[in-house]
């Protein structure tokens, strides 16, 4: 076998969730390329779709279905709707996202329980309904690989990112356990979690004027200086650096890899 078939994702049905933009929907786009049919997420309905119809423009499959990820019942939901879909499920991308910029001492609850709704309970809901549909006896039934969009800040503290940090912190652990538990069940089901540094998106240039509006930094320049500054390497990620290492990990080439973080910061943590 030719080592970079095992990239390769013919025949393998993928579901990402928050894929209407960013990273999610660079996600899409690699896993669609590389073979799989792929059901695009998100709250986002307009973006999603357009993500569908750039898919399907490059000769990919794709559809999209509106997922709210703290919602069980829209779980549960659209899985059914995916494996009718398309006739399987073979990975999740548990990507959707909210972040919440403040100081500890200055997060509104309602803030702290919004963050922990979409980025750790989320998660958990993607999981656990994963695992149910792939693992023998699902309605899915062949195993598969769930990968987790966790971050930095699950293994560093990061300034005024409290709720954010505490909710990918919580995507590390679960990760973890759920990578022990189908271990040990035999169920053929593989569980990562991928950690990016600082990445390039909407969502940050959007980060960098909120940090000055809050105070935290005299301009959205000076932030953006900072957060290339904490990277090593010399400057910040992009959606693709993210996509490529979720591509390897839903791909056969990571057989032997279950219960990781992998790290895709820039150096970010490693001094």
């Amino acid at each position: 076998m030719k080592t970079l078939e095992q990239f390769r994702l013919e025949g393998k049905v993928a579901l990402v969730t928050g894929a209407g933009r960013g990273i999610g929907a660079k996600c899409a786009e690699v896993l669609a390329e590389a073979g799989a049919k792929v059901m695009v997420s998100d709250i986002l309905e307009k973006e999603g779709n357009a993500i569908v119809e750039a898919i399907c423009a490059a000769g990919g499959e794709a559809v999209f279905q509106r997922l709210d990820v703290s919602n069980e019942e829209e779980w549960i939901s659209t899985v059914d709707t995916l494996v009718k879909t398309f006739g399987g499920f073979d990975v999740l991308v548990s990507n959707a996202g909210i972040e919440g910029i403040n100081l500890v001492e200055d997060i509104p609850v309602e803030q702290w329980r919004q963050v922990m709704s979409v980025n750790a309970d989320g998660v958990f809901l993607g999981m656990k309904h994963a695992i149910r549909a792939m693992k023998p006896g699902g309605i899915a039934g062949k195993g598969g690989s769930i990968i987790n969009m966790a971050s930095v800040t699950a293994n560093v503290a990061f300034y005024s990112a409290g709720a954010y940090s505490s909710a990918k912190g919580a995507v590390r652990m679960m990760t973890k356990v759920a990578a022990v538990e189908c271990g040990n069940h035999k169920y053929g089901i593989r569980v990562n979690s991928v950690h990016p540094g600082v990445i390039r998106t909407e969502l940050l240039e959007a980060s960098f004027v909120n940090f000055a509006k809050k105070g935290l930094y005299p301009t959205p320049e000076d932030a953006e200086a900072e957060y290339v500054g904490m990277h090593p390497i010399g400057k910040l990620g992009t959606t693709l650096d993210v996509a490529q290492t979720v591509l390897y990990l839903a791909s056969d080439a990571s057989d032997f890899v279950t219960g990781a973080e992998l790290i895709v910061d820039g150096g970010y943590i490693a001094h």
